[in-house]
């Protein structure tokens, strides 16, 4: 504060005098000079002081956190220590009881290990029988499935067999097409219709020359399949069978059954053609194929169907087992 005071009386001091000496003024900038050199090396220092001054107070508040710190692991290792010694405290105790009481605490130990060991036994018996019984389940499925497997391949076989079997008696009966016989597969069946108009005379039972040879053919293939069953059915329209239009047949039921045994008859009468595999059947006016309202309906009802049936045992043996 002087020397600012001092630099401005010097200041004042010359601009209030007009005259002064070289030599005086040349003194009075070097010491001016100085001075400036001075008031900046102060503030330089002043400067450093501050700086020094905030990292002071930053160490200050560091070492302060650092001093929180301590003091909190301080506690904690108090605390942790309080505990361990309670914890001492408690397994001494408990020492000094099973020291005191070892005998019946192992006892006590070893009824509980005996009795963990009895329920572990148990457990692993019936895991065994569990896992036995799950081995069954498992080997009756693949059993199953195999001869699911075995019945479905049979099936197919089946099917192509009769598939063939239709094909090869459309070639053997093609010649009969459109005079009232049809071939055809349902169900994996093979059926051969046959109008009466092919094979017999109105309310007569005997098979005319036509329809002969038609059921001769049947027989022919027949003879090369002797694993096929054939069922003969007879079938009528509803009109009744009265007084001469019966000429010895009693009803509608009489003449089907009549006209399927004279087919059986002839099929039959090929050798190579199994008896066993046939069977005669009368279905009288109760299985139509159409309305019997109009002659042309009753004309299809008046029928012989040759059922072809492949014969089922292996297919009755493979389900038997599943």
């Amino acid at each position: 504060m002087i020397k600012k005071t001092s630099i401005g009386l010097l200041l004042l001091a010359l601009s209030t005098t007009s005259c002064v000496s070289k030599k005086i003024y040349a003194d009075l900038e070097n010491k001016f000079a100085e001075v400036k050199k001075e008031r900046n090396a102060l503030a330089d220092e002043n400067e450093l002081l501050k700086s020094g001054k905030s990292q002071s107070d930053l160490d200050l508040t560091n070492v302060k956190s650092e001093l929180d710190k301590v003091k909190a692991e301080r506690d904690k290792l108090s605390a942790d220590y309080a505990a361990t010694s309670n914890n001492l405290k408690t397994l001494q105790n408990s020492y000094n009881a099973l020291e005191k009481n070892s005998d019946e605490a192992l006892k006590a130990n070893m009824d509980k290990n005996r009795e963990l060991l009895a329920q572990l036994e148990a457990k692993e018996k019936a895991l065994a029988a569990e896992k036995a019984r799950l081995d069954k389940l498992s080997q009756d499925f693949k059993d199953r499935s195999d001869r699911v497997a075995e019945l479905e391949k049979l099936v197919e076989a089946k099917e192509a067999s009769m598939k063939k079997l239709r094909e090869t008696l459309s070639k053997s009966l093609k010649a009969f097409d459109g005079k009232g016989l049809v071939v055809h597969q349902k169900d994996g069946k093979v059926y051969v219709s046959m109008e009466n108009k092919l094979l017999f005379e109105s309310g007569s039972w005997t098979v005319g020359t036509e329809g002969k040879k038609a059921v001769d053919l049947v027989a022919k293939v027949l003879a090369d399949n002797p694993d096929i069953s054939v069922l003969i059915e007879g079938h009528t329209d509803n009109d009744k069978i009265t007084g001469a239009l019966g000429g010895g047949v009693e009803n509608n039921w009489d003449l089907s059954t009549k006209r399927a045994t004279a087919i059986v008859n002839i099929l039959s009468s090929n050798a190579k053609v199994k008896k066993e595999n046939l069977t005669a059947a009368g279905r009288s006016e109760y299985n139509p194929l159409v309305s019997n309202e109009n002659a042309e309906g009753k004309a299809k009802n008046r029928r012989i169907e040759i059922i072809l049936t492949p014969k089922l045992d292996e297919l009755t043996k493979a389900l038997n087992e599943i």
